[in-house]
């Protein structure tokens, strides 16, 4: 799937929010080498540097056009093109932060420990990501994708982001091979200026990629014109013409 990251940023005050709460809540308070794993257009790690201002930070990222972005935003770090998936660099790190991007990889049992292996001792691995698959913009992403033309095209997006698997779930995961572990969950509401055409804006930088990328140019207008009316239903405008969209987050801060 092609990431663009102009798209990306065009929201990306409100993206950059869970974020900086994410690495507020990393508990070491001295890092030498930290990785930023999905660092997207470089929003995440300028976060990173500016608690760390000290330390060897990387930026990795599957998406070329990412990490162009993110070299011009930050171009006195090292970002590179990889495979996180296949990501086979031992570390150790002091701080693996993952945002908005282990929710694209399979295999959470098998990849969460391999991450806290190349910690460091006491290292962290921050991670955050969307807990809303049943927030009705996703699931309009689905039903519009079954109920179309394009029904057979689209059969397999759904299953592009990783099943989703609860707090307590991850919590247990990492807890033999953690000393310690934070888990929560926030619910952010963006007011989105705009009215109903700005969520699908929103998540045309994420999560309907997976539904448009099959699609010719004809059908994916189509497909977007359908989206559009049922959000418009979903997330009716108020008084002021904006949409208030609420956005649930997990969030995991494991210390080896």
């Amino acid at each position: 799937m092609n990431w663009s990251a102009q798209q990306y940023v065009a929201f990306e005050d409100e993206r950059t929010r869970p974020v900086r709460d994410l690495v507020a809540a990393i508990p070491n308070e001295i890092v030498r080498s930290a990785v930023d794993i999905g660092c997207g257009p470089g929003n995440s790690t300028e976060v990173l540097l500016a608690r760390y201002a000290g330390a060897s930070v990387t930026g990795l990222d599957s998406s070329d056009d990412m990490v162009e972005a993110a070299r011009k935003r930050l171009p006195d770090v090292q970002f590179r093109v990889a495979d996180i998936g296949a990501w086979d660099e031992a570390g150790p790190y002091d701080v693996i932060l993952a945002n908005a991007v282990l929710q694209w990889l399979p295999d959470h049992a098998g990849l969460f420990p391999a991450l806290v292996s190349k910690l460091s001792p006491g290292g962290t691995l921050a991670v955050q990501m969307p807990d809303n698959l049943e927030e009705p913009a996703h699931r309009l992403m689905r039903q519009v994708a079954a109920e179309g033309p394009w029904a057979g095209k689209l059969a397999g997006a759904s299953k592009a982001r990783a099943e989703r698997a609860s707090a307590q779930w991850y919590y247990e995961l990492l807890r033999p091979v953690c000393q310690r572990v934070d888990v929560w969950l926030t619910t952010y509401h963006h007011p989105l200026a705009g009215g109903p055409a700005a969520v699908v804006e929103w998540f045309k930088g994420s999560g309907l990629r997976p539904f448009l990328q099959p699609l010719d140019e004809a059908e994916r207008a189509a497909y977007l014109a359908r989206y559009e009316a049922a959000i418009a239903k979903a997330y009716p405008p108020l008084a002021d013409g904006s949409v208030l969209l609420p956005f649930p987050r997990l969030f995991i801060v494991a210390t080896r």
